[in-house]
């Protein structure tokens, strides 16, 4: 019986063998060469967003996507419409760092300027943005595919209502006005009702999109960071930071936990139908919505019973479109150019639905196939890059057979936080990461695996469920205990085991003594992979 489970194990087996397009630097590895050790041949190096600047990017050798003079195969008509309101200017036409947020960290843009500095700044490579665009990303995952071709530029105007009035209209907030009168206003509505009206024409059926750029902050880069983080409890929250209603609590709920101030709680949360604050670097992950229909993959970090992430910073539709200089934390600059600037490349799976990659650069395999064929030996190259003759974008293995499916036996995500949830998953995906391009800002070089559905939607089950179509696997899935922030008090708070930056030391590694793993076994659907270089 064990001679038959190891031919049956090895009959089963998948071999990745990876190759990055520049080799790494042998200066340290001379150094411990030297020392009379051999060196690990492809050791991890793991970087924490929070560490990150401008100097790590890496351009794609031979290649600027954010060219404007690059045509891509699928154009995009996109209308950019500023818009303000009563008592709320636009942070960037502000003093330098004078809004109590600490904004804008350029010179002041004149307000009639406002919505063609903003277009400028998405799709025209400048020292403002660092040569870095949305039009750029799209490019260059889909290797010329799709891009921006069009922008038209309308605003600013002046909206009817306070910004509040429509950014009190969600997660709660709503009877949290300074008037008293509960907040339901619809900004995409008002917003369109004032452009319309001032062409004299709805002109919205002649774009592909229309971004609806507002002044102040979408809630999602300010909650916490001048929330939980900038106050040590909610009655700490002083008047000007609060409602200015002094009858009524400063604090306001959330999203995802129970309070915030009521100055970061009450800006509206951008979405995909096109609506975004400055300070927001997510306009790329809508457009991933809005362009392809892809959901989201991001969980809620926060709540209890924890539950990890999917893909977290591997992936744009995951909380890889938070990657940038300075991590998440900093995603309240204006203009948008640290967190959430450089988002990350998007992993195969997604580029498939997308149709960026086709079967032709994969190698595409199947868990019955390798039971009779024996070892599958395959090189792959960065995902950031084009594969050249004779190697693949990925490799697919299918799970079919008698059994096709998952055959993971399931467990019960309210006990480990580690669940991949209900076992329909269809087929393994791996893919090289190399920190070049976009992934200049994801934390590691290395081999990523990852099981993935049919399917983009379908929740993975729990009481702490969400959707998950790509489930990343972890090389590392112990808790990598890094702190979070420190409150004023000088209290640590850890990140919890459900933090996207779980993942960071997610990848797979060639050799011995990588730190990482250069292998993965999945028993129940009888396959095994190595990493070799």
């Amino acid at each position: 019986m064990a001679k038959q489970a190891k031919t049956r194990l090895m009959a089963t087996l998948g071999i990745a063998c990876i190759s990055l397009i520049f080799s790494t630097s042998t200066a340290s590895q001379s150094q411990k060469a030297a020392s009379g050790s051999l060196p690990p041949i492809d050791p991890q190096r793991v970087q924490d967003q929070d560490l990150m600047t401008w100097d790590d990017y890496r351009p794609i050798p031979g290649r600027s996507w954010a060219e404007p003079s690059i045509k891509p195969e699928r154009g995009f008509r996109l209308a950019v419409v500023g818009i303000d309101f009563p008592g709320q200017p636009f942070v960037v036409s502000l003093p330098k760092g004078s809004d109590p947020f600490g904004n804008p960290q350029i010179d002041p843009v004149a307000r009639e300027k406002v919505s063609q500095f903003y277009a400028d700044f998405f799709m025209k490579p400048s020292e403002v943005n660092h040569g870095q665009t949305i039009n750029g990303y799209w490019m260059e995952q889909s290797r010329g595919k799709f891009g921006i071709t069009e922008v038209e530029v309308y605003g600013p105007y002046r909206m009817p209502k306070p910004i509040w009035a429509y950014g009190l209209n969600e997660y709660g907030q709503n009877a949290e006005t300074p008037d008293g009168i509960r907040a339901d206003s619809r900004m995409e509505r008002d917003c369109d009702a004032v452009w319309m009206a001032e062409l004299g024409k709805d002109v919205r059926k002649n774009f592909d999109a229309i971004l609806r750029l507002y002044a102040s902050y979408d809630e999602t880069g300010v909650w916490q960071e001048f929330g939980e983080m900038k106050f040590n409890t909610k009655e700490d929250i002083p008047p000007e930071w609060g409602n200015p209603n002094p009858s009524k609590p400063r604090w306001i709920p959330t999203r995802y936990v129970e309070w915030t101030s009521w100055l970061a709680g009450s800006q509206q949360w951008g979405l995909s139908s096109m609506r975004q604050g400055e300070n927001s670097g997510t306009i790329t992950h809508e457009l991933g919505h809005f362009a392809f229909s892809l959901p989201d993959l991001n969980n809620n970090p926060y709540v209890k019973p924890y539950r990890r992430v999917a893909a977290g910073p591997w992936d744009m539709m995951d909380r890889g479109s938070f990657n940038g200089p300075g991590g998440p934390h900093r995603r309240w600059v204006v203009p948008p150019t640290q967190g959430a600037a450089m988002p990350a490349g998007l992993m195969v799976r997604n580029r498939l639905e997308n149709k960026f990659i086709d079967e032709s650069v994969l190698l595409t395999l199947g868990r019955d196939g390798l039971a009779k064929s024996g070892l599958a030996v395959a090189e792959v190259r960065a995902r950031a890059v084009a594969p050249l003759p004779g190697t693949y974008a990925g490799i697919v293995i299918k799970l079919d057979g008698e059994k096709p499916g998952d055959l993971t036996p399931p467990d019960d995500p309210a006990v480990n936080p580690l669940s991949a949830g209900t076992p329909n998953y269809a087929f393994y995906t791996l893919e090289v990461v190399q920190r070049i391009g976009y992934d200049s800002f994801t934390p590691d070089n290395g081999v990523l695996i990852a099981k993935n559905k049919d399917s983009l939607r379908g929740r993975n089950g729990g009481p702490n469920e969400f959707n998950s179509y790509i489930w990343v696997i972890d090389a590392h899935p112990e808790d990598i205990h890094v702190v979070d922030y420190v409150k004023p008090n000088g209290e640590k708070v850890m990140r919890t085991v459900a933090d996207y930056r779980q993942l960071n030391d997610a990848l797979f590694h060639a050799g011995l003594d990588s730190g990482s793993q250069y292998e993965w076994e999945d028993t129940p659907n009888r396959l095994h992979f190595y990493v070799i270089d």
